[in-house]
């Protein structure tokens, strides 16, 4: 099972992103580092089952679950993951595997155990404290940016701050693409505000109007964020948040956006 957490095609990926060692003293040189992978081996195995990182078993991984912890941290603030998902995105322009024009945002609630930064009473929980995983895809349900805000906070708040954390996408001869043509939301992001802003950008507003039927025009677009949402959420830690720790469950949610995209480059050949 620990060979699978960690295949070769996303190791290879992950290897020329990661900040070197620094050198060791001759005198005292100490303990060994843990390798790399066997830490992304454990991160992953979080990810996947939601175990604490005190549970990481220690002899199947290769690395305690302190120790993969503060890889994740360390990997978070050096922006290993950014890096790592832009690449993948370029490899899925590249053959026609990810359509630009069209994208989709919704948000989703996350229950959080603890308090901490970007954490809020939830107005669909009866105020029970929770955070929110906001997130933009493409016309095939792709994962383009995401973000994590406190439960108490509109999903339209992150429509700008989405938009803008599009990375540019390279892969094809030219510009890099970052910007979407137009962009499916829901009742939701239905504000005169957040029309315009899109357009000042080039970018066509596709939302549902408050007071219309479901099963609107938008919604036949936009059913591939929801989607995707589901599929983050088969990743079982991020059903709950455990973290204090803001850029944690961000570093998380980050890993979970770039195996989606190295799946369905697989499943593409």
């Amino acid at each position: 099972m620990s060979d699978d957490l960690v295949p070769g095609d996303l190791w290879d990926r992950v290897v020329p992103l990661l900040p070197p060692r620094p050198p060791r003293r001759r005198r005292y040189p100490g303990r060994l580092p843990v390798d790399g992978r066997a830490a992304l081996r454990g991160i992953v195995y979080v990810l996947r089952t939601g175990v604490t990182w005190p549970d990481v078993p220690a002899e199947t991984i290769g690395c305690s679950g302190v120790t993969c912890r503060r890889r994740l941290r360390d990997r978070t603030e050096a922006g290993v993951r950014p890096r790592l998902h832009e690449i993948l995105l370029a490899e899925l322009r590249e053959p026609g595997l990810l359509d630009m024009d069209d994208a989709a945002i919704d948000g989703s609630h996350v229950r959080t155990l603890k308090r901490g930064a970007h954490t809020g009473p939830s107005p669909v929980d009866r105020g029970r404290l929770d955070s929110k995983h906001h997130l933009i895809t493409d016309r095939h349900g792709t994962p383009l940016a995401v973000s994590v805000t406190g439960g108490n906070r509109h999903d339209v708040t992150q429509l700008m701050p989405l938009l803008d954390a599009i990375p540019r996408i390279r892969g094809l001869a030219g510009r890099p693409r970052h910007r979407p043509q137009r962009l499916f939301a829901d009742r939701g992001y239905d504000y005169d505000k957040y029309r315009r802003l899109p357009r000042a950008h080039g970018i066509t507003p596709k939302t549902a109007r408050k007071g219309t039927a479901h099963g609107s025009d938008p919604g036949t677009t936009r059913w591939v964020v929801e989607r995707t949402v589901a599929w983050l959420h088969q990743f079982t830690r991020l059903r709950t948040r455990y973290e204090t720790r803001a850029d944690l469950p961000l570093g998380l949610l980050q890993l979970a956006c770039t195996i989606i995209c190295l799946r369905r480059l697989r499943t593409s050949f």
